[in-house]
């Protein structure tokens, strides 16, 4: 059996390429490679449709540690063949893509659930800092929300490794 790479774990500013990165995703797993499957959140809008950006702040260091740590959990749940996790940082506005989160598998469902893992557990441990700004030039610190921290607990429950919240 051939070596698996690394995650590919990137945080930046710029805009990636969605289908770049999964074509570059199942070229790194290789040969045994039967499922991709990935997530890609973008900026939503208010409900009242005032939001102008969404500002993204990141620990440099820590947030890659993180996230390559979520990554070596879903690797090690699902027998992954490889995996990427992209998250964009700085000011982003509606429509924009802030993440992607791929895993390559030999079937798919482990493919399924290993990208469902990487969000939900991103979403929830990763040091990510989230300000809306609208329109009328209001700023507001976002919160994690109740339902994204009980998707990451049902993980942790289930036969995690340890992941736990980043403060």
């Amino acid at each position: 059996m051939a070596e698996r790479p690394p995650p590919l774990i990137r945080v930046q500013g710029a805009p990636f390429d969605t289908g770049a990165e999964l074509a570059d995703l199942q070229h790194r797993a290789g040969r045994d490679c039967g499922g991709v499957a990935s997530f890609l959140g973008t900026v939503r809008t208010s409900a009242t449709d005032d939001l102008a950006a969404l500002h993204l702040e990141h620990y440099p260091g820590m947030t890659e540690t993180a996230l390559a740590g979520i990554a070596g959990e879903a690797t090690a749940r699902f027998g992954l063949l490889a995996c990427t996790i992209i998250h964009r940082i700085g000011r982003l506005e509606p429509g924009a893509p802030i993440v992607l989160a791929a895993a390559a598998a030999a079937h798919r469902r482990a493919a399924l659930s290993a990208t469902e893992l990487l969000i939900d557990v991103l979403k929830t441990s990763a040091p990510f800092w989230k300000c809306e700004e609208f329109t009328d030039g209001r700023r507001v610190w976002v919160e994690a929300r109740e339902t994204d921290e009980a998707a990451a607990t049902a993980w942790a429950e289930s036969g995690g490794t340890g992941l736990t919240r980043v403060p």
